[in-house]
């Protein structure tokens, strides 16, 4: 399997590089561009190529949500996975499913994500059965 391409929507580097020693610790070989405003954003989308966006909810100057409509809307093939440190109820949580990321996981629930990137880039590439 060639390395994933993860477009990284986080402001802290500390946290980016967390991440990506959780994924390489599991076996899941990936490059990064990692972004952390929203002209940035919009021009790593541009560039294209990407298997997977993966975001901070909280962002300074522009938020998560923001990121996922912008992603739907120039990329809607690409999983989106919310990967916060906020302290977030279920129902905030849901309320970022709902409005079409793929999947939510805390910061703290790291150890986690290997499975969701997995789970979601299944999914992602299973024939639809509608």
């Amino acid at each position: 399997m060639r390395a994933l391409k993860i477009l990284l929507v986080e402001d802290s580097a500390d946290d980016a590089e967390l991440l990506a020693l959780d994924l390489a610790d599991a076996g899941i070989e990936a490059s990064w561009v990692r972004v952390d405003r929203e002209a940035a954003l919009k021009a790593a989308l541009a560039d294209g190529g990407h298997d997977l966006v993966v975001s901070d909810l909280g962002l300074p100057g522009f938020d998560g949500l923001e990121a996922l409509r912008y992603v739907r809307a120039c990329a809607p093939g690409v999983p989106f996975v919310f990967c916060s440190g906020a302290p977030v109820d279920s129902l905030a949580a849901e309320a970022t499913l709902m409005a079409g990321a793929d999947a939510y996981i805390c910061k703290d629930a790291l150890e986690k994500m290997p499975t969701i990137i997995r789970t979601v880039l299944q999914h992602a590439r299973a024939p639809s059965t509608v």
